[in-house]
């Protein structure tokens, strides 16, 4: 069903599956309202059917954004942009974007730090990233997902400071099952990942964020893109893209916890392959010249880009 809403708050995600126990939750969730892109092979009329949930069918996403359409392709996790588009064209202040195995907590949604004056712990790495699980202490060695792999085995020197910031991006944590490298997550012993409260923080580096439990404002989604065709880096060069023209991001604590959907960590571990070889060089120039961008990506995620900014300005 497509809503008309007064919400200025939308919530955005993608799924091929029934719905699962958290998009049923986000449904629920007070002063938000949840968008959920379809596929092909997405059951449509079990979200037809929901309340408080617009749908976006396959045939209205064409409508939506036809040349876009086509450009991302059919069976990818990247149809989420027309989402955005969608929410941005509504009267969206504020978009999270979320995936459909992670389960939300009832304090979801009720801590915005994003467009607010937030003074917070600003951590200096000597190393030319950041990692945003470097904080916490665990049995097992993790880092974040797109943290670039030739930096994992230096340990960083972090500088804690206070530092005032007004965030665009708002990146909360995930509890039992965190966003890791698939060569990292191959090597783990079994273990129950709970992010301890330890409160906000951003870095003075580019850092790592996903798509999975982040919320975003209205001026950073018009340049925040899921670029298809660079595999499981399509949200990591996202956030750096974004970083790069000086959007600024804070780290919160998890308001979900995943129960992951069925993977193969060797397809996954495929996926990030173009991630091993390029997120530091990424890095590097896009500190120097955010339209460097465009050396990275095969020429059709670039004119897919190209298409999605011209929707968006």
């Amino acid at each position: 069903m497509l809503y008309s809403t007064n919400m200025t708050n939308f919530i955005v995600t993608t799924t091929i599956f029934n719905p699962s126990i958290a998009i049923k939750k986000f449904s629920k969730v007070k002063n938000w309202h949840l968008i959920v892109v379809g596929d092909l092979k997405t059951p449509h009329n079990k979200y037809l059917r929901m309340d408080n949930v617009t749908y976006l069918t396959p045939d209205v996403q064409k409508k939506i954004a036809p040349k876009l359409s086509k450009l991302i392709g059919w069976n990818c996790i990247q149809r989420r942009n027309i989402g955005y588009i969608y929410a941005k064209k509504n009267g969206a202040k504020l978009i999270a974007t979320v995936d459909d195995d992670n389960i939300p907590y009832k304090n979801w949604g009720k801590k915005i730090l994003v467009n607010k004056k937030i003074e917070t712990n600003s951590y200096h790495s000597n190393l030319n990233a950041f990692d945003p699980l470097s904080i916490f202490k665990f049995n097992s060695k993790i880092w974040h997902r797109g943290f670039p792999l030739q930096l994992v085995q230096d340990k960083p020197k972090l500088k804690k400071i206070k530092k005032k910031i007004i965030p665009d991006v708002q990146a909360n944590l995930w509890d039992r099952n965190p966003d890791i490298d698939a060569i990292n997550r191959m090597t783990l012993t079994k273990e129950n990942f709970i992010f301890k409260n330890i409160g906000h923080y951003t870095s003075s580096k580019f850092a790592p964020f996903n798509s999975q439990n982040t919320i975003l404002n209205s001026n950073v989604i018009s340049k925040y893109f899921l670029f298809p065709f660079v595999g499981r880096m399509d949200d990591i060069w996202a956030a750096y893209y974004v970083q790069s023209l000086g959007f600024k991001v804070i780290f919160d604590n998890a308001t979900v916890y995943q129960d992951r959907n069925a993977h193969s960590y060797y397809k996954d571990f495929q996926g990030e392959i173009i991630g091993y070889n390029n997120n530091l060089k990424l890095i590097d120039k896009l500190k120097k010249n955010p339209n460097k961008i465009r050396e990275f990506l095969p020429h059709r995620s670039y004119m897919a880009f190209k298409e999605y900014l011209k929707i968006m300005s």
